[in-house]
């Protein structure tokens, strides 16, 4: 293959993956057909195999191009120059509002759509999405132990369990959220994550 036409075969196959991240936000992994998911893209059913060997591997790429693009977005909303918490609480904050997108972070989560549906169906996937939490679990955990040291923070547990059960808090709220179409458990998750910021006890 010339390079020519690896760099359209690489660009097809992104474009398969952002075509059909609303379908598969919107109706699952498992709700979303072949034939859906080729209509969609434009794209013949032979086709679709030459850039993904199975549903389940297209299920994967997508979640590994979800998750970079995630990380690109934390990168820059946390390069510039405001305090750890404010760094922090802004993240929290495009969970609920995001005035850039026409949508939440939650609402457009794709770990909140689909961990609890393919966790037993599919390997891969789970790991997958198991390692991008991990890693983003990380990331608050590093923020926290910078807004300790330069006393934004006042944490009194410590940084790595705070930064879980932050992560875990704010991942029910979004379910819940979607569960009754209301924002406010993210709202009540965002004030319980000032409380705990500020080395009170989440009520």
């Amino acid at each position: 293959m010339s390079t020519n036409q690896a760099k359209k075969s690489e660009e097809k196959r992104l474009y398969i993956l952002e075509t059909s991240f609303d379908l598969v936000l919107q109706k699952g992994f498992v709700g979303v057909g072949l034939q859906e998911l080729l209509k969609s893209c434009g794209i013949p059913k032979g086709s679709f195999y030459h850039y993904f060997q199975s549903k389940e591997a297209f299920g994967c790429e997508l979640l590994e191009h979800y998750i970079s693009d995630y990380q690109a977005r934390l990168n820059t909303l946390w390069s510039n120059t405001h305090s750890a918490k404010d760094n922090l609480l802004a993240y929290f904050h495009k969970w609920i509002e995001d005035s850039a997108e026409q949508a939440s972070w939650a609402d457009r989560c794709l770990i909140v759509k689909l961990a609890a549906e393919v966790a037993d169906l599919s390997e891969d996937m789970r790991l997958i999405m198991e390692q991008g939490t991990k890693r983003l679990v990380q990331h608050i955990c590093r923020l926290i132990q910078q807004g300790m040291d330069d006393a934004s923070m006042h944490i009194q547990a410590d940084p790595a369990q705070t930064a879980q059960v932050l992560y875990q808090m704010w991942l029910g709220a979004a379910l819940l959220s979607k569960l009754h179409k209301d924002k406010a458990p993210l709202y009540q998750a965002y004030r319980a994550t000032e409380f705990m910021l500020n080395g009170c006890k989440a009520v």
